[in-house]
């Protein structure tokens, strides 16, 4: 066992520099861009957090104010992309449990059955052809036993043991284990999709793609034949041990010893093997996450001229990946070559006992039966340990799939019907389109600074409010707010962990114990509403105007609500009547992905047109315009100020010039509102920000 320690050893120790490399190759890979940044999927350092932290404080305000252990603590906890770590220890029966749940009990027990009655079936055939044997001759009296007597019964055990196989097999993968992957399956991609942004924004692609593609492979191709070879082998391995001990009493004496070599043998593999499995799927993501990156930017990659370094990071994480590949292959070596021995033993010890009986003191029949049952033990012990740690490993991606269906999800998409939110639903809310921030506080993530802090103002309803500041100011902080992208601070929606454990008692600075406010409209506090019933009462034009694949139809009525003719008049309104007219098959044309085959300027156009039909009664213009030419931005301008004349437009000013005509000026400096009032009133300050930033545009 020796050897078997100093093996554990080695990949321990593989482990914990593969853990210490983590943070420095991250670090190395860090002028690559953003396409490397995203990679860093391995185990930190405490040192490379501790850099990440210094090179972040300059950007906060008042930082040198604060406890630098405090900002340590704020950055790990808040950092861009979250790390991929490996789960230390072993696999957790709470696992195991979620899948024989997911297979159902019912079809377990069924399984278990049909495994036990084929065992007993295969045994009750060996044993008959024994007994078939000793009785194959006369007896005293001339009388021989009835050859149909003895394929009869020989026939209703194969054809039991036949039955019993077919049964299983449809039992198994035709209901229990398809009925686990597709239970996992939706488990996973229902939470996904219900995940906040801010998950998304901390959480690679190729760390889900990974998930998505190599966890639920081994889900729906490896586990469910690693049960079936494990509970075959398992209850073969346990008849043939019980007619071996019964046969060889021997056998009795020495299986502590030969169980105490078999259980350190497994454990001392499943221990090295689980590591390098862990390893290889951790080391996985990056590597998918940097190629797939890299085919992204080919085009920047290649005018930079940084080949040779994208090159030679992909050859980085191929070598780790494989290494950890490789690592996987000599711990099977390892179990194989040991396993053999035990099996040796238990063969010797049969050979030994009937070696060392008197001559005569057992037939033949019954020697040939424990041999052959020792022999095929070898076999079954062999398959039985490869089977078991291979489910065991296969298993981390059912915990990994678990994991992420055990995540916080976004608040629910519908409002409770008997809730004051939603008897106001049912009265056609929003009626007025009133909008009021109250000391309203957030953040983008838990553990990161506040964005907005504090603010109070009150939008009347049909009023046209202008929102201006320097970039960071907290603009398009404020329209990611009133949909509920990012929730008020500490709020329950907000938090992905309590404040219990992930901080100490009194360790929390003022920023963390803020209280977040709210969002009121028409007097109705839209934390209280559903997702889906809040976001489509608002309409919004975004900075970057988003078109899907699919046809002009279902990008303007993506529910398919409208008729033809209201398209039409709303595309007549936002000026692109003539253009999709133009088109081959009009609204049926087919959009490309992110609508590659419109300009700009004309997905801006697309997205009025989207939001008139809307017809609701708040409007937000993300900087709508700052992407158009100076004629489009007047039509859309044009169309705003005829169009949605009774209805609250909120407008993110890229240019001053557009929110010049609105009613009132809110302008944000850090955060915090310093300035809300008419521009007309603003501009007469020459020391208001307003009046600072409209002379900065040469707006006179």
């Amino acid at each position: 066992m020796a050897a078997g320690q100093t093996f554990c050893q080695l990949i321990s120790e593989y482990a914990a520099t593969h853990r210490g490399q983590g943070g420095s190759s991250a670090s190395s890979g860090t002028d690559s861009g953003n396409a490397e940044t995203q990679s860093q999927e391995t185990v930190e350092s405490e040192t490379s957090d501790d850099t990440a932290s210094a090179a972040a404080a300059p950007l906060r305000q008042g930082a040198g104010a604060k406890d630098t252990k405090k900002d340590v603590k704020k950055d790990k906890k808040a950092g861009i992309i979250k790390v991929e770590t490996s789960q230390d220890g072993g696999l957790r029966f709470s696992v195991v449990l979620a899948y024989l749940r997911a297979m159902s009990y019912k079809y377990v027990a069924l399984i278990a059955i049909c495994h036990v009655l084929m065992q007993l079936c295969y045994v009750g055939t060996t044993l008959w052809l024994k007994y078939w044997i000793g009785q194959s001759k006369a007896d005293d009296q001339g009388h021989a036993p009835s050859l149909k007597f003895f394929l009869l019964v020989f026939s209703l055990l194969t054809l039991v043991y036949v039955l019993a196989g077919v049964a299983l097999n449809w039992i198994m993968f035709g209901l229990g284990l398809v009925r686990a992957s597709e239970y996992l399956h939706r488990k996973f991609i229902s939470r996904i999709m219900l995940l906040p942004p801010s998950f998304f924004d901390t959480t690679p692609l190729g760390r889900i793609i990974n998930i998505a593609s190599t966890d639920f492979s081994s889900i729906d191709e490896r586990i469910p034949v690693k049960i079936n070879d494990i509970s075959l082998h398992g209850v073969s391995l346990i008849a043939s041990l019980t007619v071996v001990a019964l046969t060889t009493p021997l056998f009795l004496f020495a299986s502590p010893l030969i169980s105490l070599i078999y259980y350190l043998v497994q454990k001392y593999y499943l221990h090295a093997s689980q590591a390098a499995k862990r390893i290889f799927r951790v080391s996985k993501s990056p590597f998918l996450q940097h190629f797939q990156e890299s085919l992204a930017g080919v085009s920047t990659i290649r005018a930079m001229g940084l080949q040779d370094r994208f090159i030679t990071t992909n050859a980085t994480w191929d070598d780790t990946y494989s290494n950890a590949f490789i690592g996987i292959g000599y711990c099977i070596r390892w179990m194989e070559i040991h396993v053999q021995i035990v099996n040796v033993l238990v063969t010797l010890l049969a050979c030994l006992w009937f070696v060392l009986l008197p001559q005569g003191s057992v037939n033949a029949a019954t020697a040939g039966l424990a041999l052959s049952f020792a022999m095929s033990n070898a076999q079954s012990l062999v398959w039985f340990t490869r089977n078991y740690c291979d489910m065991y490993l296969h298993m981390i991606a059912v915990e990994r799939v678990e994991e992420y269906s055990e995540l916080k999800t976004e608040a629910p998409l519908w409002t409770v019907p008997d809730s004051e939110a939603g008897r106001a639903l049912n009265r056609h809310w929003p009626q007025m389109g009133r909008i009021e921030f109250v000391d309203y506080s957030t953040r983008y993530r838990e553990g990161m600074d506040l964005v907005l802090k504090g603010i109070s103002f009150t939008v009347e309803g049909g009023q046209k409010i202008g929102i201006v500041g320097r970039t960071g100011a907290g603009k398009s902080s404020l329209t990611l707010a009133l949909f509920r992208m990012i929730e008020a601070a500490n709020s329950e929606w907000a938090k992905t962990t309590s404040n219990a454990s992930s901080q100490e008692a009194g360790d929390q600075d003022e920023e963390d114990q803020v209280d977040g406010g709210k969002v009121v409209i028409d007097q109705i506090d839209i934390s209280t509403l559903g997702l889906a019933d809040l976001r489509k009462n608002l309409s919004i034009i975004p900075q970057e105007p988003v078109l899907f694949a699919g046809t002009v139809r279902e990008n303007l009525d993506p529910f398919g609500e409208l008729e033809d003719v209201v398209l039409w008049e709303a595309l007549e309104r936002s000026y692109l009547k003539s253009v999709v007219s133009a088109l081959p098959g009009g609204l049926l044309f087919q959009v490309a992905q992110n609508g590659e085959n419109f300009s700009v300027g004309q997905r801006s156009l697309i997205c009025l047109a989207r939001a008139l039909l809307r017809k609701t009664k708040i409007l937000v213009l993300d900087e709508a315009t700052s992407a158009v030419d100076i004629e489009t931005d007047e039509l859309i301008q044009k169309t705003i100020r005829t169009e949605f004349r009774n209805r609250t437009i909120l407008t993110i000013a890229h240019r001053i010039k557009t929110v010049m005509d609105s009613d009132k000026i809110l302008v944000l400096d850090h955060g915090r509102v310093v300035e809300f009032d008419a521009p007309k009133v603003l501009l007469q300050d020459e020391n208001s920000l307003f009046y600072k930033l409209a002379k900065q545009a040469g707006e006179f």
